[in-house]
C-alpha cells in the first residue's frame, strides 16, 4: 500500500519506475514506427491481390517475424535488445556482420525514457500519470511515423481521441463538455483550413490525419488548449521550415509533415497550458 502511495505522488521512486518502463516502451515504439506503416501497406496490397497470393503472404505484424538485422538477417537475441545498454555494449553495430545500427533507435528509447521520467517525477504513476504516459508514447510514435511517411494512422489517432473523451468523462484533465467541444473544434479548425487552402490554390496543404490528431488533443485538454497548440505548432513549423530551406536540406516543393509540430505543441499545451497562458497574460498586463 505504501508503495502505491509513493508511485501515485511522484518523486524519485516514481521517476525511476517511469524511466525504466518508458525505456522498455521506447524499444517497442521503434517496432511500431517501422512496422505499422508496412503492415498498412501490405493490407492494402492484399485487398487488391488474388486470394492465393494473399494466403501465401508471410505473416507480418508487431510481433512476427522476430527482429533481425536488415543487412545479414541475424536474429536479435533478447540481451541484444535491452534499451540503450545493448546499443552501447554492441558499440552501435550488429554483433554478426558489424553493420552500423542507426542511432535513431537508442535516441527514441532515450527520448521516451526522459519524457516518462519527467511525468513520473511531476505527476506520479496514478491515473493522471499513467494517462499522460500513454499520451506521450502515442505522440512519439505518431511523430516519427509522420516524419518517415507523412502518415498519421487512424489506428493511433482515433483510439487516442476516444481515450481522451473517456478519461475526461471523470474530468481527469477537463470537463467532458469541454473535451467534446475540443474534439469537434480541433477537427473542424484544420478541416476548414484545408478546404480554404485547396479552394485558393488547388493543392492539399495537409492530410486528414492532422485533423484527427488535433481533435484528439482537444479531447484530452479541452477546447482551451487548441489556440496554444495551433500557435506553438505554427511557430515551430515556420521556424524549422525556414531553417531547413536556408540549409538547403529541403525544397519548397516538398511538403513538410505538420503532425510532429501538432504532437509536440499539443503535449506542451496539455501539460503546461495553464502556466503558459498565465505567463502570457502577466506579460500583457
Amino acid at each position: 500500500m505504501a508503495t502505491l502511495e509513493l508511485l501515485g505522488h511522484g518523486g524519485l521512486f516514481a521517476l525511476i519506475i517511469a524511466l525504466l518502463l518508458s525505456l522498455m516502451v521506447g524499444s517497442f515504439l521503434n517496432v511500431v514506427i517501422y512496422r505499422l506503416p508496412v503492415m498498412m501497406e501490405r493490407e492494402w496490397q492484399a485487398m487488391t491481390a488474388s486470394e492465393e497470393t494473399a494466403e501465401d503472404a508471410a505473416p507480418f505484424n508487431l510481433a512476427v517475424p522476430a527482429s533481425r538485422c536488415p543487412h545479414c538477417g541475424h536474429l536479435i537475441r533478447w540481451y541484444e535488445n535491452i534499451p540503450l545498454l545493448s546499443y552501447l555494449a554492441l558499440r552501435g553495430k550488429c554483433s554478426d556482420c558489424g553493420t552500423r545500427i542507426s542511432a535513431r533507435y537508442p535516441a527514441i528509447e532515450l527520448l521516451t525514457g526522459l519524457v516518462g521520467a519527467y511525468i513520473g517525477w511531476q505527476f506520479g504513476l496514478g491515473m493522471t500519470g499513467m494517462a499522460l504516459l500513454l499520451l506521450s508514447w502515442t505522440l512519439i510514435a505518431l511523430t516519427f511515423i509522420d516524419i518517415d511517411h507523412q502518415l498519421l494512422p487512424d489506428r493511433l489517432t482515433l483510439p487516442l481521441l476516444w481515450l481522451g473523451l473517456l478519461l475526461n468523462s471523470v474530468s481527469l484533465f477537463t470537463t467532458l463538455e469541454h473535451a467534446v467541444y475540443g474534439a469537434a473544434a480541433g477537427y473542424l479548425v484544420l478541416w476548414s483550413v484545408y478546404w480554404l487552402f485547396k479552394l485558393l490554390t488547388g493543392k492539399e496543404g495537409m492530410g486528414y490525419g492532422d485533423f484527427k490528431l488535433l481533435a484528439a488533443i482537444g479531447a484530452w485538454g479541452g477546447f482551451e488548449v487548441l489556440p496554444l497548440t495551433i500557435l506553438l505548432s505554427s511557430v515551430v513549423g515556420v521556424v524549422l521550415g525556414v531553417t531547413l530551406m536556408a540549409l538547403r536540406r529541403h525544397q519548397m516543393a516538398n511538403p513538410l509533415p505538420f503532425g510532429p509540430y501538432l504532437a509536440i505543441a499539443g503535449w506542451i499545451a496539455i501539460l503546461w497550458g495553464d502556466q503558459l497562458n498565465h505567463w502570457y497574460l502577466s506579460l500583457l498586463l
